[in-house]
């Protein structure tokens, strides 16, 4: 069941305004800009005792962008992992991308939220990886989804199809974002949670599926 956003009205949220809603631990940006970890807002409602989590929100893409996966997609994931690598997470959010997000997904957490957003794919199943030539860690995230990487004018990219954008949705950016949670809940040592990008990554590459 998908259900309805809800965000929090001014006279519903009970702290300051300028109070950091809940943090970036980390997540995957589109490949021409540099992996971060930034500070970023929520604006979602805890879930009540009654709610089944985690709770799933899909908003229609723009005229070109769409989403290669669906609910169903996800909760089949979900169902193979190990239930404490989950159970915690409260929102998977399929969430419209505008000009200021450069996320192809995010993990966040706050104000008893744990949340997973994953942003559209481009109509034309083709991502700019910028004018240098793409490093191999890169091209590494992306073998077997999408082609060698091609320089079209001043630009590098790769190519998917529908199905094998779908298939890096599931089996890359869902786990990886999963990763986070794990890394953030699970994880006891500093170092290592520190070092998140890479601990993500590591659950993508390791975690198996069938999709």
């Amino acid at each position: 069941m998908v259900k309805i956003i809800m965000r929090q009205s001014r006279k519903q949220t009970a702290w300051k305004k300028s109070r950091t809603f809940g943090d970036v631990k980390g997540g995957r940006r589109w490949p021409k800009l540099k992996d971060n970890i930034v500070k970023r807002k929520h604006s979602l409602l805890k879930p009540s005792e009654f709610d089944e989590l985690p709770i799933y929100m899909v908003q229609n893409p723009s005229k070109d962008f769409y989403f290669p996966i669906t609910i169903d997609d996800i909760k089949n994931v979900l169902a193979q992992l190990p239930s404490e690598h989950v159970e915690g997470l409260t929102h998977i959010w399929l969430r419209k991308t505008n000009k200021k997000e450069k996320y192809q997904g995010v993990y966040t957490v706050g104000s008893g939220v744990r949340l997973i957003t994953l942003y559209p794919f481009p109509k034309s199943n083709q991502l700019i990886l910028g004018k240098e030539r793409p490093t191999h860690k890169l091209l590494t995230w992306y073998k077997g989804y999408a082609s060698e990487p091609q320089k079209e004018k001043d630009n590098w990219h790769i190519e998917f199809t529908e199905e094998s954008a779908r298939r890096y949705y599931l089996e890359r950016l869902l786990l990886h974002e999963i990763g986070h949670y794990v890394n953030e809940t699970l994880v006891r040592n500093k170092t290592a949670r520190y070092k998140s990008e890479n601990s993500a990554d590591n659950y993508a590459f390791n975690m198996k599926i069938d999709i």
